[in-house]
């Protein structure tokens, strides 16, 4: 899922801040489309819908001893009225939201063209209304303040199995919210449990402190919503409402954020330059001892290690026992060699790659497994073909987890004896089965039959599991004549720890 509509969204929630009027609310609409455009963000304005003649039970209309009854009373708008405000919203280029209180409230978001649907907290266990804004076909956003865990799984249950298009805002909801009950690490817990649904923050704290929505952003919030009004000479705003002044101080902080913790490369951290001179600046380099004539094999005795470290200079890093000298050194000279690599430290490099992915899966192996590097050409093209294997089981059924480091392929083979079905864990993957191919997603299942020829490929690193038949050595047969030479052996290197 994760529908565009929903990432880097800012949502400025009028809700009874109109006051009643269609003048007033207009006002606060210009502000926020003024804010919007200066920031060139993507922004909505959130109106709310209920249906004040069914709504209330007709015993406690008028009553002003009933909490929200007046206030709502108070700031009635017709449904010409409110249709009035979603046209002001769209002529100002912002999305146009809203939350139904009723299935009246739905309703009105159907016939005025409301983008995004809202669902407050206080409605997010009201099945009858979850039931109406599900069918209304709408991307929808809900509020999860007061809810529990379980209530939140029921909820994502209940849009999947209806195949909504939703986001999830953390929520608490006291107005104000004091800092000590915001509990922002519940943003990182939602990420990792609903990790195809865009997450997002609601916020009722203090206006004029801006580390809450800076530190949403850190915990990878996506949407960001506050309540806005306008002051006037009469009109007073409530503790968690932000003025002109204060949503533009919080969109502005809201961006700094994202600047901040922001990737600059996708899916790996950037390094600058400036980081590399001034790491490099402080490096020690490698320094010879004595006199060193050109052959020889240098030792850990045979140099110290110093600052600075000059341009092409081996690093204290770099150096092993055993660097030959290509040419001959006098004392106290820098040492001009390059690292070997070899298999061996192809092969660590590879290894420590496939750790990482684990770890950020959050597959854990434990200790009775063999790793197997299948590369097919050669350690040196390991990158680009071949793949890791973890044997786990090898019975009557077989269980494998199979790594595929980003932009690595496993060539097209097949196999007689077994039969084997992938289910795509982590990452993306696309499998080509007799000739054509499958884009995977984690949670797809593809079989393997025997004899159907297959290859595998993956974009940015993939993590799969096989089931299958029991595993029979040389049952691996390849389409390319230059892999069938080879002995397995040649193709394989096996290893019993990592």
């Amino acid at each position: 899922m994760g529908n565009d509509l929903f990432n880097n969204l800012f949502i400025f929630e009028m809700a009874n801040s109109h006051q009643g009027s269609v003048e007033h609310g207009m006002d606060i609409i210009r502000e926020m489309g003024k804010i919007a455009r200066k920031y060139n963000v993507k922004a909505a304005v959130k109106l709310q819908f209920r249906n004040l003649d069914t709504f209330i039970h007709p015993d406690y209309k008028g009553r002003q001893d009933v909490k929200h009854i007046p206030r709502f009373e108070g700031t009635r708008l017709s449904v010409e009225e409110f249709n009035q405000l979603v046209n002001a919203i769209h002529e100002e280029g912002l999305i146009a939201m809203s939350t139904p209180f009723d299935e009246d409230g739905v309703e009105w978001c159907m016939d005025m063209g409301v983008d995004i649907i809202k669902i407050a907290s206080c409605s997010a266990l009201d099945w009858p209304l979850l039931g109406k804004a599900a069918e209304a076909n709408k991307p929808l956003i809900i509020s999860t303040g007061g809810k529990s865990l379980s209530d939140i799984d029921k909820l994502y249950n209940f849009f999947m199995h209806r195949c909504c298009d939703f986001a999830f805002l953390h929520c608490v909801a006291e107005y104000p919210a004091p800092f000590e009950h915001l509990q922002l690490d519940f943003i990182d817990k939602m990420n990792r449990r609903y990790p195809d649904v865009t997450i997002g923050y609601s916020g009722h704290e203090d206006p004029d402190d801006n580390t809450a929505p800076m530190l949403a952003v850190a915990k990878g919030a996506k949407i960001l919503e506050r309540h806005v009004g306008l002051p006037t000479e009469t009109i007073t705003l409530n503790a968690y409402s932000m003025n002109p002044e204060q949503a533009d101080k919080w969109v502005a902080a809201a961006l700094q954020a994202r600047t901040m913790c922001g990737m600059k490369k996708r899916g790996q951290k950037y390094i600058s330059q400036e980081e590399i001179d001034s790491l490099n600046s402080l490096m020690r380099g490698v320094y010879v001892k004595h006199d060193v004539k050109e052959g020889d094999e240098l030792t850990r005795k045979d140099v110290f290690f110093a600052m600075p470290c000059h341009e092409k200079q081996m690093t204290s890093g770099e150096f092993y026992d055993g660097v030959t000298a290509s040419k001959d050194y006098i004392a106290n000279e820098e040492l001009h060699e390059k690292k070997k690599f070899t298999d061996i430290n192809l092969a660590r490099s590879v290894i420590h790659d496939a750790k990482g992915m684990l770890y950020e899966a959050g597959i854990a192996l434990g200790d009775d497994f063999e790793v197997e590097l299948s590369h097919h050409y050669g350690m040196k093209h390991f990158r680009q073909t071949g793949a890791i294997i973890i044997n786990i089981i090898n019975r009557e059924y077989c269980k494998k987890l199979i790594i595929v480091l980003p932009g690595q392929k496993h060539p097209t083979h097949a196999h007689k004896v077994k039969e084997e079905t992938f289910q795509l864990l982590y990452g993306d993957l696309t499998v080509t089965l007799e000739g054509k191919e499958r884009q995977m997603k984690p949670g797809d299942i593809q079989t393997v039959l025997r004899g159907e020829k297959h290859a595998f490929t993956s974009q940015t690193g993939a993590i799969f599991e096989e089931v299958s038949t029991t595993h029979v050595k040389s049952d691996s047969y390849y389409d390319d004549p230059a892999i069938r030479k080879l002995d397995p052996m040649e193709r394989k290197t096996i290893l019993r720890k990592w």
